[in-house]
């Protein structure tokens, strides 16, 4: 092992043991003192908002001589975040942006000042990087001061009960890559989405309850509830249909919800999915739309306790490597401009083609696209508007 290895390894088991005894405000200071110890000058953390709009400091030691919150448009601080690659300044004294990946979630960046430019050194600070990312995440399970962090309204309600079911927004393998965006984060009314990954399956799910109110957050997070609940007890697709029509007829039976619930084999690129009044997946190959290639017959929403005993009607196709699968909710494609102009799938699909074809990774494909969603109706969208967008990529052994 070499000496800088020896450095690098005593700062990261030093920073570990003392995380342990210290709560999220230490964090700042934790990290700064690391950054010193392999020959920087200072360190800050940022943090992506709600909204993946700003950077912003997580507070506490470590200023790091940066001040406020960092544009994700248009800023070294936001390229770093935005293709999740480290960015060096130019200027004196060096500055390095290091993206805070959590797995293949993006949380923020790591701000470091006065640090070396060679190649070794760089190599370091990354290493620094993945462990500060995975400290904060698991400190954000019981720290409001990081929650907070990301926000910048208050939260609604039905948006705090939805956003404390919702899973991370990206998960991934080297199989498969799932990405999903909400809005509006702070209002959010009666939209959800699940994705996981197990024995060798990605498991996708968009819910969209009736309403925009309380009672709606309520309905989507007990179709959450019930999915998961059913598919981890083995349940497969029509499985979780039932058990999610049967749970809201009985606890909420004035709240219909409309989903589509797919499950894609990881080894064979088999997608399977129900389909329950809610608009058509939409596949992605070769950077283009293929017109209905997922579109099925819906059956009926669910909340009505029509599918207790009904068949359930299982839909299949096959994907080929690199295609995607975009789930979304209505409230996408009917958005309104000011002057009455739909969305709609066209404009969705280019907007999302277009961005995927610059190199961009699904994660921020997806950001441009929500954020042209919102642009289009004027920043005030009238309903919950859901886009979940899932890559295919197997693993080719010995490439």
């Amino acid at each position: 092992m070499s000496g800088d290895d020896a450095v690098l390894g005593g700062v990261l088991a030093r920073l570990l043991t003392r995380s342990r005894a210290h709560g999220p405000a230490e964090l700042p200071g934790l990290v700064e003192e690391a950054v010193r110890g392999l020959g920087a000058e200072g360190a800050r953390i940022l943090l992506a908002d709600v909204q993946q709009r700003h950077l912003v400091p997580l507070p506490g030691a470590g200023e790091g001589g940066s001040e406020g919150d960092v544009d994700i448009e248009g800023t070294l601080g936001g390229r770093a975040y935005r293709l999740q690659r480290t960015q060096l300044s130019t200027g004196s004294p060096a500055v390095g942006w290091y993206p805070l990946v959590d797995g293949v979630e993006r949380i923020g960046v790591l701000r470091i000042e006065g640090q070396a430019r060679d190649e070794g050194a760089i190599a370091r600070y990354e290493a620094l990087a993945s462990l500060v990312a995975l400290l904060a995440v698991s400190k954000s399970a019981y720290s409001d001061i990081i929650v907070e962090v990301g926000r910048r309204h208050r939260m609604s309600l039905q948006a705090e009960l939805l956003w404390a079911f919702l899973p991370p927004r990206t998960i991934g393998t080297r199989d498969v890559t799932s990405s999903a965006v909400l809005e509006p984060a702070y209002d959010v009314g009666g939209d959800a989405f699940d994705h996981a990954v197990a024995r060798g399956h990605l498991h996708l799910s968009v819910f969209d309850a009736m309403g925009h109110d309380l009672a709606s957050g309520g309905a989507s997070s007990v179709a959450l509830a019930a999915c998961r609940s059913t598919r981890r007890a083995g349940g497969g697709l029509a499985d979780i249909v039932r058990a999610i029509d049967r749970t809201l007829a009985r606890w909420i039976p004035d709240r219909l919800l409309t989903a589509v619930v797919a499950d894609l084999d990881t080894a064979t690129g088999e997608l399977s999915w129900v389909n329950r009044g809610h608009p058509a997946p939409l596949l992605v190959r070769d950077r283009r739309i293929v017109p209905d290639a997922l579109l099925r017959r819906a059956e009926l929403p669910l909340g009505l306790g029509f599918h207790e005993d009904a068949p359930q009607a299982v839909h299949h196709a096959r994907l080929q490597p690199g295609d995607r699968v975009l789930v979304h909710t209505d409230g996408v494609t009917e958005a309104r401009s000011a002057s009455g102009e739909l969305f709609g799938e066209q404009r969705l699909a280019d907007t999302l083609v277009q961005h995927m074809a610059g190199g961009e990774p699904a994660p921020e494909a997806l950001r441009q696209l929500i954020h042209a969603l919102v642009t289009h109706q004027d920043h005030e969208l009238r309903d919950d508007a859901t886009i979940l967008l899932a890559e295919w990529h197997p693993h080719r052994p010995g490439r």
